[in-house]
């Protein structure tokens, strides 16, 4: 394609005096009708500026609207990141609290052990205590009922010995005075 050397001057970005300044020093070549074969301003001088800038910007576009989904992406990834560290964060702060609970409730139940076990001892001591100053009271007095028994039941069939310390045949049975039920001669 032939173009006049105005036109030629103006796709380019040249002056037409260094249009004219080639020709004469024979870098470039013009056809016998005045005009410059575009073939020859390509050669001398490239790709015209403004071809190349419309490539380079549509480049430039296709590049900047990659770039922009690209950056929205790595946004995105970002803050869904930040959201995961806080998550982490949170259930971290979670499972140190439910420690710190089980170790707490491990505490209480060691106590409560060890008042229990406290409570149990004292109970025992408690009732063995009694139990013997019970037993120490019921056989001095089962002595003088034994006595004044024996003094009334003589002449009866069944005589009870006044002997505190005889023991009925099972733990079940008690002694017959009279028709009455001694339940303190029974073995404990």
């Amino acid at each position: 394609m032939n173009i006049s050397v105005s036109e030629a001057s103006k796709r380019w970005g040249v002056s037409r005096t260094t249009i004219y300044k080639k020709i004469d020093d024979g870098e470039l070549s013009r056809n016998s009708d005045k005009k410059i074969d575009t073939t020859e301003m390509l050669r001398v001088f490239g790709n015209p500026p403004s071809t190349e800038r419309t490539e380079q910007n549509e480049n430039n576009v296709q590049w900047t609207s990659v770039n922009s989904e690209a950056e929205q992406e790595n946004v995105q990834l970002k803050h869904q990141l930040e959201m995961e560290k806080l998550k982490n964060v949170h259930l971290q702060q979670q499972v140190d609290h439910h420690k710190q609970l089980v170790e707490n409730y491990q505490k209480q139940i060691d106590q409560l052990s060890k008042s229990l076990d406290k409570a149990n001892a004292s109970i025992q001591d408690f009732a063995q205590t009694k139990l013997l100053e019970m037993k120490g009271s019921l056989s001095g007095s089962s002595i003088s009922q034994d006595e004044n028994n024996s003094k009334d039941n003589q002449g009866d069939s069944e005589i009870v010995s006044s002997d505190s310390n005889s023991k009925p045949a099972t733990n079940q049975e008690a002694i017959n005075t009279k028709g009455k039920k001694r339940w303190w001669s029974l073995s404990l």
